[in-house]
């Protein structure tokens, strides 16, 4: 059964700066939903609130999984991870020191993912046939591509439902960033999940998005039921598309 995820009306902020006000946002379950937005705009503090990391000073955030209708503010992080919701932080947050299967088994602590450790290990490797190749070397002399396929397949070790990803595309060349795309649109279907990406990367991001919102200072600014929309919006045309 397919995830859902809900975000009505979140101000959220670090001390006196408030960044986020008054987003709402849906991921229907199953669907691939793209939040726009250059840098500093809030996406990154968005995607922390809905881990748990930063708590919004109002508002409300409902995760839908198994039939069952989950509050997420106010739980801690991990609480949120072992409901089965996954991220792929921005500048994928590895473990420089350790090796590329110790970062894989590290994003296995989930309760629920523990007695899957063997199959989902192996089902990594058969999707980043790179990481098998490089299992026993340390992630931070990897490069920025494989780095960031090892954090997808870290977050993949916990068996989310819910995937949120951040700037999958920073940092890397634009052939990598097409490649990086196009896996998470063959992730989002082989592991049946619901896919909230935070990405600038407008070209690339729509095409496995079926639909989307553009976030300015803090606030949507757009919602687009269908990459169509998204491309012919005016406030799209004029930030990332030079139009």
């Amino acid at each position: 059964m397919a995830s859902s995820l809900r975000i009505s009306g979140i101000d959220a902020g670090y001390g006196g700066v408030r960044v986020l006000e008054a987003v709402s946002l849906e991921v229907g379950a199953g669907e691939t939903v793209v939040l726009l937005g250059t840098n500093g705009n809030g996406k990154s503090t968005l995607m922390k609130c809905v881990m748990g990391i930063v708590r919004p000073a109002s508002g409300s955030i409902t995760a839908e999984i198994d039939g069952e209708s989950i509050e997420l503010v106010g739980r801690a992080t991990e609480e949120i991870v072992d409901l089965g919701i996954g991220l792929v932080p921005e500048g994928r947050r590895l473990f420089p020191k350790l090796t590329v299967e110790e970062n894989l088994l590290l994003g296995a602590f989930r309760p629920r993912a523990r007695s899957a450790i063997a199959r989902n290990l192996e089902s990594c490797y058969a999707t980043f046939a790179v990481l098998r190749e490089r299992r026993r070397q340390l992630a931070g002399s990897m490069s920025g591509g494989e780095q960031q396929m090892l954090a997808l397949a870290r977050a993949l070790m916990s068996a989310p439902k819910i995937l949120l990803i951040d700037e999958p595309s920073v940092g890397l060349a634009p052939v990598l960033v097409k490649r990086m795309i196009d896996k998470i649109g063959e992730l989002k279907q082989s592991y049946d999940l619901t896919v909230l990406m935070a990405e600038q990367n407008f070209n690339q991001a729509i095409r496995i998005a079926d639909r989307g919102y553009v976030i300015v200072h803090g606030q949507i600014a757009f919602e687009g039921g269908s990459p169509e929309a998204l491309n012919n919006n005016e406030l799209v045309r004029k930030f990332y598309l030079g139009l």
